[in-house]
């Protein structure tokens, strides 16, 4: 008797999570965890390096700008790579290449050997979190999968934060140097552990003759049966026939071209408003003459919110279309981010207004990372994340670098961040128009 043939997404898509597939998302969890801390690192020892090596804000600007630009393109640079070698490979090696490097940087003799460390840092780290985002995306069952990637990518946040609590404890004793130290000795403790114990995509290593036994095997971990079947090819793929075409080529090819252009269009905005809010509002806060500690509680809204923004959005985009879900994210962010500048002078409503901000702009962030990881198929899937969020890099150094231009051509706080607001609404329209698109396209194709 003939066995069926089952489809790699059949089998990872069960309605219940196995314990393979709960493994596969804790210790993607560690990996964006370790990004997060090192993304937040270079703020905690900021204070250190300018004492230390006497330098002015403009100098320490570099070195902030160093790892966000290694960051773009590292994702350039490792997407493509990815749908080559595996998820899997190029986690790892991205979690060696940027522990070596937070490792160097604990050594840097001075401010330029620092921005050239990070650079190298960031571009090694570039790799980790949107293959973080594509496999535990293939591995999570369709029912909850928004919520599952969503509760896994909390592990950015949970770096971000941790770190502050780890820096607390290293500098008085190690100063600068172990905050560095701790960023690289734990990825490197991680990569192993990735290596060993982290399955391989079964989307992609499915046709592919040389994955065929490392196939079996994780194959065997999902079910606990090693003669479960499967299709020679993923099932999305085999829709496109025999033809062979880069992954480049499927994100611009014509099934694909508009997606791509609006989602980059929407990553660019987002993470450039956000970097522009997140960046500038201590300053705008203290200089309406609030002190510095209520100004860091106004500014801990704008991630709080984030965080409950992601859980709710992604609830709602397991049940309704995500494109329409994160249009409605965005409104309320822009909505919000335009009343902040209304709600300086007044402590309550300030509070209120960031964290809505942070509720719906880092919460439709989050959501547009999940929902570009299921858009493309199976191998175009690393490079349509990690360049989605290599052009939300790009926005981000803009977003940076242009708020403290804005304050100061437009005097008044009401307009400035009106003008904040106004990129969000381009993301939302890039959003509505995608989800509308594809939703005629797909009942056409129906």
């Amino acid at each position: 008797m003939q066995a069926q043939s089952v489809a790699p997404r059949s089998i990872a898509d069960a309605s219940k999570a196995s314990p393979l597939q709960v493994l596969t998302l804790l210790l993607c969890f560690l990996v964006v965890a370790a990004d997060g801390f090192d993304v937040a690192s270079v703020g905690y020892v900021a204070p250190l390096l300018k004492s230390e090596w006497s330098l002015t804000p403009a100098q320490l600007g570099p070195i902030f700008g160093a790892g966000l630009f290694g960051l773009t393109v590292g994702s350039f640079l490792f997407g493509p790579l990815a749908d080559r070698i595996g998820r899997k490979r190029v986690i790892t090696i991205s979690l060696v290449l940027f522990g070596i490097g937070s490792l160097a940087c604990a050594y840097a003799p001075s401010a330029g050997w620092l921005v050239a460390l990070r650079f190298l840092t960031g571009a090694g780290l570039g790799g980790a979190m949107p293959n973080s985002i594509t496999l535990s995306s293939e591995f999570s069952p369709p029912r909850g999968r928004a919520m599952l990637v969503t509760l896994m990518f909390c592990g950015f946040t949970l770096g971000l934060a941790g770190g502050g609590a780890v820096a607390s404890l290293l500098l008085p004793g190690f100063g600068w140097q172990g905050v560095f130290v701790f960023g690289g000795v734990f990825p490197l403790l991680l990569a192993p552990v990735i290596w060993l114990w982290l399955p391989e995509s079964i989307r992609f290593m499915a046709g592919k003759p040389r994955y065929a036994k490392e196939a079996r095997r994780v194959m065997e971990r999902l079910t606990g049966d090693a003669d479960t079947p499967f299709e020679a090819v993923a099932p999305e793929d085999a829709k496109r026939g025999d033809r062979q075409e880069s992954a480049v080529g499927v994100l611009f090819s014509a099934q694909y071209r508009a997606g791509t252009l609006l989602l980059w269009l929407a990553f660019f905005c987002t993470l450039w408003v956000y970097y522009q809010v997140s960046s500038w509002l201590p300053t705008v806060i203290t200089s309406a003459g609030i002190d510095a500690s209520h100004a860091a509680r106004v500014g801990a809204m704008l991630p709080l919110g984030g965080t409950v923004g992601s859980l709710v959005n992604a609830r709602l985009m397991d049940r309704m279309n995500p494109f329409f879900v994160l249009t409605g994210s965005y409104a309320i962010a822009a909505f919000a981010i335009a009343l902040i500048g209304f709600a300086i002078g007044d402590p309550l409503l300030v509070y209120i207004t960031v964290f809505m901000a942070g509720f719906g702009l880092s919460g439709a962030q989050t959501g547009a990372n999940v929902l570009v990881a299921g858009f493309y198929t199976t191998s175009a899937r690393a490079t349509g994340v990690s360049w989605a969020l290599g052009v939300g890099r790009i926005g981000s150094i803009i977003g940076s670098m242009t708020g403290g231009v804005l304050l100061v051509a437009f005097h008044s706080l009401t307009t400035a961040f009106a003008v904040f607001a106004a990129p969000v609404v381009i993301a939302g329209l890039a959003m509505l128009v995608n989800g509308w698109m594809y939703r005629v396209r797909n009942a056409s194709q129906a």
